[in-house]
């Protein structure tokens, strides 16, 4: 079934956002990053002893999460907490921990049941001239 052209207007809208999520979760140290802050707000200090990066290596990742708008910060007297900054990260990252970080990984036909199911047009050959 060919897309809407509304549907393929709001892809091509919304492809870039998923593109710079994807460049940064494609280094492992700001991946790990992502994952700490799953579902919480996190010190600079706790990511830093968690992550075992010196704290130049953590700063220029940091840096280049808040570039791409993928965390926000929130200052409490000297401490910095990061959290993730929008619903769509967070998803992203809790499929990522559900798919190869759990303890128990689901199994093909659970993965399967998660996927929308696909409506086609019907093709040519389930036709049957009577």
């Amino acid at each position: 079934m060919m897309k809407d052209m509304s549907e393929i207007a709001h892809m091509e809208r919304n492809v870039g956002q998923a593109v710079t999520l994807l460049k940064a979760m494609a280094n492992e140290h700001r991946l790990f990053i992502l994952c700490h802050l799953q579902d919480k707000e996190v010190s600079v200090g706790v990511l830093s002893e968690r992550l075992g990066l010196s704290q130049s290596a953590l700063s220029q990742h940091l840096a280049w999460l808040r570039r791409d708008g993928l965390v926000k910060t929130r200052k409490e007297a000297q401490t910095v907490y990061y959290s993730l900054s929008s619903h769509a990260v967070a998803e992203v990252i809790r499929t990522l921990h559900r798919l190869y970080c759990a303890a128990e990984q689901p199994s093909e036909a659970e993965l399967a049941s998660d996927v929308p199911e696909r409506h086609s047009e019907p093709s040519a050959a389930s036709h049957s001239v009577g």
